[in-house]
């Protein structure tokens, strides 16, 4: 027997999930994004934006590097993974379960263009640290008056 913490945020998920599948019914299969229709929970994020860059700060304790997964593409940073649960033994009884399981996924679009080159990543005591920095062009610019 598994004992599952019931989370009433799932049910919205799932019930925003079946809402979208039965609005994109028309959308061709390549342009949905199946990592957001299997995700079961989504991990807190920080965003600090100053003149240079924006950094995202994810809690996303007990994972590996391995198994968190990010992409940019057309101004999109999607980040994704997928925590594994303990293992319950035989011997013991689990009183309570409130640790989120399962697969995750995030999506953040960028007001203005950014350097996708420059995009770095740390993971750090449960943190996934993401620093993507502006496009020189967007970047304000200090104008000297003579």
């Amino acid at each position: 027997m598994t004992i599952t913490r019931w989370n009433p945020m799932n049910d919205l998920l799932t019930l925003q999930r079946e809402m979208n599948r039965v609005f994109n019914g028309i959308t061709p299969k390549g342009n949905r994004d199946e990592e957001y229709e299997s995700a079961v929970w989504s991990p807190m994020v920080d965003i600090v934006e100053d003149a240079d860059k924006y950094t995202l700060s994810f809690d996303i304790p007990g994972m590996r590097r391995e198994d968190i997964k990010m992409h940019f593409a057309d101004n999109s940073l999607k980040i994704s993974g997928e925590r594994k649960s303990t293992e319950e033994s035989k011997d013991a009884t689990c009183h309570r379960v409130e640790r989120l399981y399962g697969k995750f996924y995030r999506s953040f679009n960028f007001p203005t263009q950014v350097n996708a080159e420059k995009i770095s990543a740390a993971y750090h005591d449960g943190v996934l640290s993401v620093t993507v920095p502006k496009a020189e062009e967007v970047k304000p610019k200090q104008i000297e008056i003579s």
